[in-house]
């Protein structure tokens, strides 16, 4: 039988020692991995607390509360001001004008971002000019736009006008001052100055498309409308998710086209979300519905973006 050799104290302890020193050392590795940490996300995080965090929660406080910018005092309401928002007709058009301008600006945007994307895929002589042309207005301010499109709309000098009798559609006469044709005209902008961006991440996505599908495709006999169909638009899905995300919320958001073409009228016929909130805060003094208007729009987003994440994103294939 074998016997049990006993072990000493002091081997004990040089066994013991070892492992209390790799742990001593991962502790140490680890604090100065979170002070790296902490180094780098710090000032990031201090910054988002200040600009980000803090506006966002005081928002939520100034909500419940009435008061006029200037009083030393606040008057605490509670969800009085959403109950009056809720029950405003105008704030109800300011709605329905802000989800009208999102669906035009968007897919206008994106349908015609995708058509002239596939037309500067093709080996085009000029091809280059062409889509440095069509992505510069991305580049110019919303106001100057603004500004040269309030001219081009016209009635009696504008381009757009003289346009339309070139090709004998009619010619509206109030552009600017009806509340239908206004929406319709600051929709028109908003594409014009978006289309080159959807165009150019779209030409991306298709220059990086694998030939060897379209081949396949077209030896299995689809046509042009079929490879388009069943290669294109899955291997776009990606990109066209991105699009879709980043331009509603950009959409939604959208403020210096329509100060400087419409002011949100004629009779609140352009009036959006984001420039209700700036006219009832920094106009009309109403820091309360102002709070509670942009509360509103941040509920609206988040709750498009989770749609869009749940739902939208299951038709995305990648790879």
């Amino acid at each position: 039988m074998l016997e049990s050799t006993p072990i000493s104290a002091s081997s004990a302890t040089e066994v013991v020692r070892p492992t209390a020193e790799r742990a001593g050392l991962i502790r140490r590795i680890f604090r100065s991995e979170w002070l790296l940490f902490l180094l780098f996300v710090g000032p990031n995080l201090l910054l988002f607390g200040i600009f980000t965090y803090y506006p966002m929660v005081y928002s939520g406080y100034l909500s419940l509360v009435k008061w006029d910018l200037l009083s030393p005092t606040k008057e605490w309401v509670g969800l009085e001001n959403y109950q009056d928002l809720f029950t405003d007709d105008t704030f109800q058009q300011v709605l329905r004008n802000t989800f009208v301008f999102t669906a035009g600006a968007v897919g206008g945007s994106l349908v015609l971002g995708l058509l002239i994307a596939l037309l500067l895929n093709q080996p085009l002589r000029g091809r280059d000019s062409a889509r440095a042309i069509v992505f510069a207005p991305t580049l110019l301010s919303g106001a100057a736009i603004g500004i040269v499109w309030v001219y081009i709309f016209d009635p009696r000098y504008g381009l757009m006008n003289q346009v339309l009798e070139w090709v004998h559609l009619p010619t509206p006469d109030r552009w600017l001052r009806d509340p239908k044709m206004a929406m319709v005209a600051v929709i028109i902008v908003y594409i014009w100055k978006n289309l080159g961006f959807a165009a150019v991440i779209f030409l991306a996505g298709l220059q990086g498309i694998p030939k060897d599908l379209y081949e396949a495709a077209k030896i299995d006999g689809a046509g042009v409308f079929n490879r388009f169909w069943t290669v294109t638009v899955p291997m776009l899905s990606p990109i066209s998710f991105f699009l879709l995300v980043t331009s509603i919320l950009n959409t939604f958001q959208s403020f210096d086209i329509i100060q400087v073409m419409t002011a949100g009228g004629p009779v609140d016929g352009t009036n959006t979300l984001v420039y209700y909130i700036y006219e009832q805060g920094f106009v009309n003094f109403n820091a309360g519905d102002a709070a509670a208007s942009a509360i509103i729009l941040f509920v609206i987003m988040l709750g498009i973006t989770l749609i869009q994440m749940r739902y939208a994103e299951r038709k995305v294939h990648y790879g």
